[in-house]
């Protein structure tokens, strides 16, 4: 056998790959660089369509004051649309979208919509949205009612139109929060969470004025809650099944409903306010009296 014949080269090695391999290493790529080996023949269009994780971020360097009236460019735009008619239907394992919308640009937030609903009805696991819009924003109902979804970030500064009470995520698991503002404070709990039957984890990372004042679910296990700079009074835990709580707020006037029977792990940390003259923690600390490991930071035992 001639072994000039089998002696492919370097530049053809990869061709030998079956093709469900190179999906993969076309998956770890920036989705960017994935889409232009599109262009390479027509294998590798078809390749492309393989790609089960896809990454957009319309962010440029050196934005600073301009960010707060950036939107997306029209190449933003093109290279999203291009990417999912690439795709086709074939499944889709991860989506991470984070792009500036103005306040009231219906065109473009139309634009955001149509790209999540696209991805989502091809047995999405994780969409990550870091979505800055300073108007209110309506998710898509093809992700409020996603049956695959197992884990979803929403994010940064988003104004969240009123959700609407069909919410059902029956596999999410993991839910992030970080600095979004309700319509309804009560939403989160009564909504959102209620819709998501299997949830076991929420992370909830606020900075703002609007709070959640109550956090409610029968099977969350896991829960990290960071407020910050907010003037909200009062907060409820009311959480049966929670097993570990990372809690760093105020010390607020006061703690209506803290049910946390099955909590072992906690981490308080509570710093004095300003605007919270006389705090009471006590229906807190009870609530939390039977845990095995607990810690507080310095300025948690000051108040507490």
């Amino acid at each position: 056998m001639d072994a000039k014949k089998l002696d492919t080269g370097p530049r053809d090695a990869i061709n030998w790959l079956p093709d469900e391999i190179l999906g993969k290493i076309l998956s770890l790529l920036a989705t960017k660089q994935a889409v232009s080996t599109s262009v390479l023949s027509k294998k590798w269009r078809t390749l492309f369509k393989l790609v089960d994780t896809l990454e957009f971020d319309d962010s440029v360097s050196g934005m600073g004051e301009q960010e707060a009236s950036y939107v997306f460019p029209e190449s933003f735009k093109d290279l999203v649309d291009r990417t999912v008619a690439l795709q086709c239907d074939y499944p889709i394992r991860k989506l991470s979208l984070k792009c500036h919308v103005g306040r009231d640009d219906e065109q473009r937030k139309a634009c955001v919509g149509r790209w999540i609903s696209n991805v989502v009805g091809r047995g999405v696991s994780e969409v990550v949205l870091r979505i800055n819009d300073r108007g209110l924003h309506f998710l898509s109902p093809q992700l409020l009612t996603c049956k695959t979804l197992v884990k979803l970030t929403l994010g940064t500064r988003l104004f969240l139109g009123k959700l609407p009470s069909y919410v059902s995520l029956p596999s999410l698991k993991f839910l992030f929060i970080h600095s979004v503002f309700f319509d309804d404070f009560g939403e989160l709990s009564n909504v959102l969470l209620a819709g998501c039957p299997v949830v076991e984890a929420l992370y909830l990372n606020q900075n703002g004025e609007s709070m959640p004042y109550t956090i409610s679910s029968p099977t969350l296990k896991r829960l990290s809650v960071h407020y910050e700079y907010h003037f909200e009074s009062v907060i409820s835990f009311d959480l049966p099944n929670l097993e570990y709580l990372d809690y760093s707020d105020y010390a607020l006037y006061g703690y209506p409903q803290v049910n946390l029977e099955s909590l072992v792990e906690a981490y308080l940390n509570l710093d004095k306010a300003e605007h919270v003259e006389s705090p009471d923690v006590t229906k807190l600390i009870m609530g939390i009296r039977n845990v095995e490991i607990l810690s507080l930071s310095p300025d948690s035992v000051g108040v507490s």
